[in-house]
Formats: structure tokens, C-alpha cells, sequence
């Protein structure tokens, strides 16, 4: 995957942050910011002040090296207190139902997820009998679906969130955790905080069937390529 920040890497042809930026025009969206720290420069090279119909403002981090996903989250805190807010990662490569999804139903909070399979790792949540989120667990495996718990399903860090309980609720417990110093949290420990501390309601999202996969490494890559290879693709 060389030295390109890993929003840049490309899944036959189209970067992961081009494909997320296309899949949120298509929903509507025209308004983003993009926190940037490791090769910023490539990131805003690429994708501009605009893309297609979207204005892009960016953030800049210059301590990424040594602080998580909710330290990059805190420092776009004026953007999530703007209005409603689509929150995605920079590493998944995702089709566009997958945000549709999360327009579906009439929750204020909604978070994509899949079902958690035996190749998957990571972050899972178990779900109430309507579909809310009811606990997020953080470093789940193969072995986690097996102890006897309640189903799991992975996260797919797509999650849409409403204007009214960002300010009143996710950009204020943000500030007190980065203000006591947990500048290495992950967004996953934010939304568990939330759910369990806080009481917001996030409701879930099934994804099932839909094509989307997180890229952290090579083989990561080449399973993601194979996922959304197309006719054109293998034509050419």
C-alpha cells in the first residue's frame, strides 16, 4: 500500500476518501470536513476545496501520530455542532446503500452495521430486541461468537448523527474526555460512553448483504478488490 495515506489507496482505480466523498453526494449531502494529519498535503491535493457537488473544508491535526479516532473527532467539534452529521472513517470502502440506510426509519442516531462473521476483528455491538444498539465491545474475534453472548455485529463506522444530540449530548461528553486527557481514545469508546453512560439511543442500521469491507493492511486490499471488482474491471 506504500507511503500514500491510507484514504488515498485506491480499490480498483478509485481512493477510499473519492469513493466515501461520491457515496455522500449521492445522498445529498454537500458539505464536508476532512481531518487530516499524516501526508495532509496529498489528501488536499487530491480532493480540493471541492468535489463534484461538495465543499470541502479541512482540519488539521499535527499530533495524529499519538492520539485516536475521538481526539480527531474533538478537534472537528465546530463542524459536528453545525447540524446533523454523516461521521465515517477513512479506511472503508463502502457502496452507497450504505448510507441510504441510514436515512431509513425515524431514529435521530444511526449506526451501519453487519453481522459479525468468523474472519472479522474488532469492534462489535449487541443489539436490543428493536434494533438499538445496547452495548458496544471493543477487540472482538472469532472466539466472541462462540462464549454463549448475544449476536454480534461489526461496526462499520458509518454512522449518522442528529444536530440536536450532538450539541446536547456527543460534542459536550467530548470535551470532558479529551479535557481528562484520553487524547488516545477511539470512536468506538466514545460510542460505548455514549450508549452506556449517557443513555443516547443509536439505533442500527442492518447492512446485511450489502458490499463494504475495512482496509487496514495488503491483504485487506486485494479481499476489498476482489469484493467490488466489476465486468469493466475484469475486461480491462
Amino acid at each position: 500500500m506504500d507511503l500514500r495515506p491510507k484514504p488515498l489507496v485506491e480499490v480498483n482505480g478509485t481512493p477510499i476518501l473519492h469513493n466515501a466523498l461520491q457515496n455522500l453526494e449521492a445522498v445529498g449531502v454537500r458539505e464536508v470536513t476532512i481531518v487530516v494529519g499524516y501526508r495532509k498535503d496529498a489528501i488536499q491535493y487530491s480532493c480540493g476545496r471541492r468535489f463534484g457537488d461538495l465543499g470541502i473544508d479541512y482540519v488539521e491535526s499535527d499530533v495524529f501520530d499519538r492520539t485516536g479516532s475521538a481526539y480527531s473527532l474533538w478537534l472537528a467539534r465546530d463542524a459536528l455542532l453545525a447540524g446533523d452529521t454523516y461521521l465515517l472513517e477513512g479506511d472503508v470502502f463502502f457502496e452507497p446503500d450504505a448510507l441510504r440506510y441510514l436515512t431509513l426509519g425515524d431514529a435521530d442516531n444511526v449506526a451501519a452495521v453487519a453481522p459479525f462473521s468468523p474472519e472479522m476483528e474488532g469492534s462489535a455491538v449487541v443489539l436490543t430486541n428493536n434494533g438499538y444498539i445496547a452495548e458496544v465491545r471493543m477487540n472482538q474475534t472469532a472466539a466472541n461468537l462462540n462464549d454463549g453472548s448475544p449476536p454480534l455485529f461489526k461496526t462499520m463506522n458509518l454512522i449518522r448523527f442528529s444536530g440536536e444530540d450532538l450539541r446536547r449530548t456527543i460534542v459536550p461528553h467530548l470535551n470532558d474526555i479529551i479535557s481528562a486527557g484520553a487524547v488516545k481514545s477511539y470512536t468506538e469508546e466514545l460510542l460505548s460512553d455514549l450508549v452506556r453512560q449517557k443513555g443516547l439511543q443509536i439505533a442500527a442500521a442492518r447492512c446485511d448483504g450489502l458490499k463494504w469491507y475495512e482496509i487496514d493492511n495488503e491483504p485487506d486490499l486485494r479481499f476489498a478488490e476482489a469484493m467490488f471488482m466489476t465486468a469493466r474491471d475484469i475486461a480491462c
